[in-house]
């Protein structure tokens, strides 16, 4: 049987943006698609701190610095707002107990000040 845990973690974000016209997804900074382990177009779920709402969406490339709600999701957030960006994986009984979780943790600019 598989289980889903939590693969890796952007930590308190800041959202720079929302463009409800733009198809769908959440635009990231490519260095911090890395830094976390995201792929481009894979899903992620998105914990606004500011006002509760949770949604899901894909990742993609956005420009250096930028974190950007795209499409209806948009509408769920505000720029400025606290964001905490989650990936997931399904692992085997026999690789839970070796998995350890990439948290990137977030400062001002959505610069990266620690890992965990």
């Amino acid at each position: 049987m598989k289980r889903c845990f939590l693969r890796s973690k952007l930590h308190r974000a800041t959202l720079t943006g929302c463009d409800i016209e733009y198809e769908g997804s959440i635009s990231i900074d490519p260095e911090l698609l890395r830094a976390a382990d995201i792929l481009p177009n894979e899903q992620v779920d998105v914990y606004d701190v500011n006002n509760g709402a949770r949604l899901t969406t894909y990742a993609i490339p956005g420009e250096p610095g930028q974190i950007c709600l795209n499409g209806a999701a948009a509408r769920l957030a505000a720029p400025g707002d606290k964001i905490i960006i989650c990936s997931f994986v399904w692992l085997d009984e026999g690789e839970i107990a070796g998995h350890k979780p990439r948290v990137v943790l977030l400062g001002q600019d959505n610069a990266v000040v620690g890992t965990k």
